[in-house]
């Protein structure tokens, strides 16, 4: 591979071009799914190309291929040429890097037990273990569980000198089920919704999840909310669980400091950001007790944001984005960071594969652990408990949301007392944030993976990382998202 990437690189800079980089990947995927006791999927596949990168006259081309014969990799380096060439007769300004040092690195993140050693019979075995448990409670319609593992090698080359190879493996495995009755369709997921739990681990992960031991409190959880009552309409004290809470900190902290967002480069799929240059240092984006990073470094975790080199070269950092309430950082690039007057590219660039072109990227955009016990979150004379998430909607400048989950338990003193269903919240990103009144400490705290996070056209799907351990808000609109 590594030959193949020189000869690649050195036909990008023959081209006369003023820079060029070349990522060449490797990636080899497993995907198992089961539903009511069926094989629903069983996947495996490979792919293998480069795409080549460069700035003439100040502006991009970017190409890829996957004949990487002389000839495949001489015509991509050509093409990316001519369409740098063909940028620069439209462009606004020109591109100016900042500076990085070219990094030489071999990096192979932790993996434990290797997912692509275990025999897809007895992966396969566990699924339908787990489904037959969630079908034996009486009420159940519909059970899955599903399994994904992906191994990618990629080889980075720049003519600045970089060269660095980097080997990720993740694994992500969870299960679900439907319950059917009076007109009404209720599910519950283990343990997360959307694919479950996804990290940069090995079959560990899967063992430590114990599928088929969870099964029979979920699928009761399922089946007793078709009778459970309604969430009611209300505002006031809202508690997440962590998984709930990853989800609201991707949506209305992790896009809207996306710079390419801010910056309008990037609107298309999802929109821009209510987050505009004069917010930062200025604006209060959550209460003294909000602390939150964009974190890609190993030490933060096992997480779907976590490498040693982003797809420009640049090493993983840990970056302040909100410090005791105060908005201090976006995600920046090796292009954008002069717009912040930084000398550096926090780290943030990444591409879904090799025939995309790299985009700032959230890596694990986390809220750092509060210093509550678990009962202090819980503390509340009245509150309502949700988890899991179902569904979301967030306008395109990450300002304005409404977000329904599984389940929802209603809390008097601390206590659980009811159980509800169909719940729902809403409200503004910097008045919620505000309003956050306690987080649970460490203890509670999980790095929680979003395999399926879209952006660009086209559209490129990649995986990202959320730590987050259960929190209370004040004055929130509860309910209502069915129209009760």
């Amino acid at each position: 591979m590594k030959d193949t990437a020189l000869r690649a690189l050195d036909l990008a800079v023959r081209t006369g071009v003023s820079y060029a980089d070349v990522r060449l990947v490797s990636a080899r995927d497993r995907i198992l799914s089961t539903k009511n006791g069926q094989i629903a999927q069983a996947s495996a596949s490979e792919s293998l190309g480069l795409g080549i990168r460069v700035l003439k006259s100040g502006a991009w081309g970017f190409a890829a291929t996957d004949d990487l014969s002389a000839a495949g990799i001489e015509a991509c380096a050509k093409r990316a040429e001519g369409i740098a060439t063909a940028s620069a007769a439209v462009m606004c300004q020109p591109v100016h890097l900042a500076a990085e040092p070219p990094a030489r690195a071999v990096w192979i993140s932790p993996c434990g037990v290797d997912p692509f050693a275990i025999p897809v019979d007895q992966q396969v075995a566990l699924l339908l273990a787990a489904d037959a448990e969630l079908r034996r409670e009486k009420g159940i319609t519909l059970a899955e569980a599903s399994l994904e593992i992906v191994r990618t090698r990629q080889i980075f080359l720049s003519s600045e000198g970089a060269d660095i190879d980097q080997t990720r493996t993740t694994t992500g495995c969870g299960m679900w089920c439907h319950a059917f009755g009076d007109n009404e369709i209720q599910k519950r997921s283990y343990p997360n919704s959307f694919g479950g739990q996804h990290q940069l681990r090995g079959w560990d992960l899967v063992e430590d999840i114990r599928l088929v031991e969870n099964a029979p409190r979920v699928a009761s959880e399922c089946v007793a909310l078709l009778s459970a009552d309604q969430c009611p309409e209300t505002e006031g004290s809202l508690i997440l669980d962590s998984s709930q809470l990853a989800l609201q900190i991707h949506e209305s902290i992790g896009h809207p400091i996306e710079l390419d967002r801010v910056l309008g480069t990037e609107a298309n799929y999802a929109g821009l950001s209510f987050l505009t240059l004069d917010q930062l240092n200025t604006l209060r984006y959550g209460s003294p007790i909000v602390n939150a990073v964009c974190d890609a470094t190993p030490a933060h975790g096992p997480g779907l944001g976590t490498f040693a080199f982003d797809d420009e070269g640049v090493a993983a950092q840990r970056t302040p984005i909100i410090r005791d309430g105060q908005f201090v950082g976006y995600m920046s690039s090796r292009e954008t960071a002069g717009v912040l007057g930084q000398q550096r590219s926090n780290g943030t660039m990444r591409a879904s594969g090799w025939h995309r072109l790299p985009l700032i990227r959230m890596t694990n955009v986390s809220l750092e652990p509060g210093e509550s016990t678990l009962e202090q979150v819980f503390d509340a004379e009245h509150a309502i408990y949700m988890e899991t998430n179902r569904s979301w909607s967030i306008d395109d400048r990450r300002y304005n949301f409404q977000f329904g989950c599984e389940i929802a338990w209603e809390i008097r003193d601390g206590r659980h007392v009811r159980m509800l269903k169909n719940p729902t919240y809403g409200g503004i990103t910097t008045e919620f944030w505000n309003n956050c009144q306690a987080i649970a400490n460490r203890d509670h705290w999980t790095l929680w993976g979003t395999p399926n996070c879209g952006k660009g056209q086209p559209e490129q799907v990649m995986g990202t990382g959320h730590g987050a351990s259960p929190a209370r808000f004040s004055r929130v609109r509860i309910g209502g998202g069915y129209g009760c």
